[in-house]
């Protein structure tokens, strides 16, 4: 079964890491409005990915 947190999580680090390939606004201390949203729908992401890795290795 696929994970879906998980395939969310890489497909929207996908855009990011393109998004900012491409976008000459964007830089590691600054980013445009769109790569703004990629990278904070990547954090939550993220965080909500390793909370979960995190909850079961400790359950």
């Amino acid at each position: 079964m696929a994970d879906d947190l998980y395939e969310r999580y890489m497909a929207t680090d996908r855009a990011r890491v393109e998004h900012t390939d491409t976008c000459t606004t964007c830089t590691t201390e600054s980013r445009c409005t769109a790569g703004l949203a990629l990278f904070e729908t990547f954090s939550r992401l993220q965080d909500a990915y390793l909370r979960r890795q995190r909850s079961k290795s400790s359950g």
